[in-house]
């Protein structure tokens, strides 16, 4: 009588719309949480890059831009001008594939657009391997995207999923992009 009792229950439960929305959210989250803390940590870093600009912008030479200030903008730039691109590969890879390699490779970015952005401040020549490495970057997220959409499209009309074997490669070679 009691596992009778318990089964329905369960089954209620089960059925129940509300446990339905708390079990999807828990599934999505689990699936995401990784590129929103990513995208979380390249908004604080465009903070960071903006009030740069803005302490040099408003500091002594308020009236006439020095070449500090004119590096600094530059930089700036150059970093919001791949920001889009970067944020939309990421997610399209996280989502896609898989969000472990793509969060890892999303950090190393997050790293190299630092480095691009001090060395900026010096010599335009010492950002220049930040600037390859995070082209680098960008190409295996964007790799990672095509597969993923490649695989997608195999499994919807072909009936073959690779996914499993394609996110063992990625973890793989994701640790490869810690190669100079």
């Amino acid at each position: 009588m009691l596992s009778v009792m318990l089964k329905m229950t369960r089954q209620q439960y089960e059925t129940d719309p509300q446990v339905i929305l708390e079990n999807m959210f828990v599934a999505v989250m689990d699936n995401i949480f990784l590129l929103v803390l990513v995208t979380l940590l390249s908004v604080v870093q465009n903070v960071f890059f903006a009030l740069k600009v803005e302490k040099e912008c408003t500091g002594q030479h308020s009236k006439s831009h020095s070449p500090a200030f004119e590096r600094l903008s530059c930089a700036n730039r150059n970093c919001m001008d791949t920001y889009s691109t970067f944020l939309a590969v990421l997610w399209c890879a996280g989502i896609c594939l898989s969000q472990a390699p793509a969060a890892f490779a999303g950090i190393i970015y997050l790293v190299v657009r630092q480095k691009y952005f001090v060395g900026y401040l010096g010599q335009t020549c010492q950002s220049t391997p930040g600037f390859l490495f995070g082209k680098r970057i960008l190409f295996f997220l964007s790799l990672m995207c095509a597969v993923g959409i490649i695989n997608h499209l195999m499994l919807s009309f072909g009936g073959s999923d690779y996914k499993e074997y394609i996110q063992i490669i990625t973890k793989a070679a994701s640790t490869l992009l810690l190669l100079p």
